[in-house]
This record gives structure tokens, C-alpha cells and sequence, in this order.
């Protein structure tokens, strides 16, 4: 009667809090997602949780299928582990590269409920590197690398993890601190602070200033998250970043954020792996790891 897609369903659905969102975190329309939880309401003969309310408030029977869901879904991972051992699968080696600085706050995570399931592969990301992380992925440098700039490669597979928005970080006084949102013209007399990588691979460049001729007033670049912010809340210039890598400095009304466009600017963050690698089961077990772990630690990303 009760099926593991309804268990994940039901834990979708209490995690994004909406049909709409459930649906594109299990890959489903929406009208499917609502097909399959009526035929489970109609076999057990209850409801399983209240329609129209956001979020999801669920039956005392939904809390009890959401209980079971919490105790099988991992047993269920687990033997799927040990079965892949118990094949004779070799130990894997996980060397990985990141084209996206703010990105170690999901995937350090990741990494960390990763390591617990999979103890044998080796794990590392090495630093100091001096060529191109992709083609390196190719000449199996590399064995995965998180990009959002997917570049045409023989060989070269990318998984998509989620979808997110870039926002505009401006200090709480600054001229545009009101927008709802801003155009290219907007940062023409502005100073852009950036992360010190080419230009090329930046979206505020390649998706929004570019396309409209472009150039900030001066480009000033920082290594780190913190001190963008500590730039852009002193009013010596604005940057803009993944949304998820502002909500510490928003909840803490250090800075405002605008949105890139009427429509908003928004990117897909890759999983980089070569095309072997895809039937590893260690390989896709990380990739679902990664998922999971991004929607659970990461606010305003949506299912890519």
C-alpha cells in the first residue's frame, strides 16, 4: 500500500512547503504529485495533510507516514551502500575543484554526511592548482568539479544541482538600497567588487553587463565573502553574489540586496564528473548528497 516514492513525496512535501515546490524536487508535475498523494489519501481512507496551507500542515496520519519516511528512507540508502560494496565495486577517489567561492557553506556539509556514508573514498580538494578545473576533470586530474559555467567538453557530464538567484549586495543608504530591482545603466558609476576571477566567469558579467555594453565605474576585487560585505556595508562599492550567500548579512540588516533585472538573474550550479563516472555508486550517492544537503542548509535555491 505505502511505496518509498510516496514516503519521498511526503518528505519533499514538508521540506519545500508547497505542491508546486514538492513536485519539481521529485521531478513530477504538479498535477502528478497531486494524482499520487489522492491515491494514497484514497487507499489508507484519511487525509494526509490540510490543502491550501503554506507550509504543508499535515493529518495526524501525515505526521506518522512523515516518522515512518524518517526511519526507512535511510535504512533504505544504507543497504544500497553495502550492496554496491558487496559487488566487488574498488574503492573511488573523490578529487574535487570549485568555481564558486561562496559554495564551501552547502558543500562542506556535503562533504562531511558523505564522508560518514562512504568512509573508503578518498576525499580531497587540492589547492594550488595552475590549470583550467574542466579540461583538468577531462585529463582525469580532477574527478568532479562544481561550476557554473558548464564549457562544451568530450567525455565531461554535468549534473545540475539547483537553480539560484543573483542579487545585488548595496550598502542600507545607498541610492539603489529601495529598488526593487536595477539595470545594467544602474553600475555604470558604480565601483563593482568582485572575487578575483576572470571576468568570463562571473554571471553579473556574462548575463547581465555585458550583454548591455556595460562597464563599471572601477572594478575592485576580495577574496573572501566577509570582506565584500565589510566593503559594500562601508559604502565603497556594491557586488552581487547567490542569494543563499546573503541571507547571514540580510537577517543581520548589514546590507540590502536588489534584484538583477525585472526578471531576475538566475544561474544553475553544475556537478562537473566524467561520463564513467556517472554508474559509480559512491558518484551518485555524492550527487544526491549534494542535493539533499543544499536544500536543507540553503534558502531561495530552487530544483534545477
Amino acid at each position: 500500500m505505502i511505496e518509498l516514492r510516496h514516503l519521498r513525496t511526503l518528505i519533499a512535501l514538508r521540506d519545500a512547503g508547497s505542491l508546486v515546490e514538492a513536485a519539481e524536487r521529485v521531478h513530477l508535475t504538479q498535477s502528478a504529485l497531486s494524482h499520487q498523494i489522492k491515491d494514497l489519501e484514497e487507499r489508507l481512507g484519511t487525509a494526509l495533510f490540510v490543502r491550501k496551507t503554506r507550509p504543508v500542515e499535515f493529518t495526524r496520519a501525515g505526521q506518522r507516514l512523515l516518522v515512518l519516511a524518517e526511519q526507512v528512507l535511510p535504512l533504505v540508502r544504507m543497504a544500497e551502500r553495502d550492496v554496491a560494496r558487496l559487488i566487488g565495486h574498488e574503492p573511488g577517489r573523490l578529487h574535487m575543484a570549485i568555481e564558486c567561492h561562496s559554495c564551501f557553506q552547502w558543500l562542506m556539509p556535503t562533504i562531511d554526511r558523505f564522508r560518514d556514508h562512504w568512509p573508503e573514498v578518498e576525499i580531497d580538494i587540492p589547492g594550488g592548482h595552475h590549470f583550467d578545473p574542466l579540461p583538468a576533470l577531462a585529463r582525469e586530474q580532477l574527478d568532479l568539479v562544481i561550476t557554473a559555467d558548464p564549457q562544451p567538453l568530450g567525455g565531461v557530464y554535468y549534473e545540475p544541482l539547483f537553480r539560484y538567484e543573483g542579487l545585488l549586495a548595496v550598502a542600507r543608504q545607498h541610492r539603489l538600497a529601495e529598488r526593487p530591482y536595477v539595470t545594467p545603466a544602474d553600475l555604470a558609476e558604480e565601483t563593482l567588487i568582485t572575487y578575483p576571477v576572470e571576468h568570463a566567469r562571473l554571471d553579473v558579467f556574462t548575463q547581465f553587463l555585458d550583454p548591455a555594453s556595460v562597464r563599471p565605474r572601477e572594478i575592485r576585487t576580495a577574496e573572501l565573502t566577509v570582506m565584500m560585505m565589510q566593503l559594500v556595508a562601508s559604502g565603497r562599492g556594491v557586488c552581487a553574489l547567490p542569494n543563499w550567500a546573503l541571507t547571514e548579512y540580510l537577517e543581520r540588516d548589514y546590507v540590502k540586496a536588489v534584484g538583477l533585472g525585472e526578471a531576475g538573474m538566475w544561474s544553475t550550479l553544475y556537478a562537473a564528473i566524467r561520463d564513467e563516472s556517472r554508474d559509480q555508486p559512491w558518484m551518485e550517492d555524492f550527487l544526491r548528497t549534494a542535493r539533499e544537503t543544499s536544500f536543507a542548509v540553503l534558502e531561495g535555491i530552487k530544483p534545477a
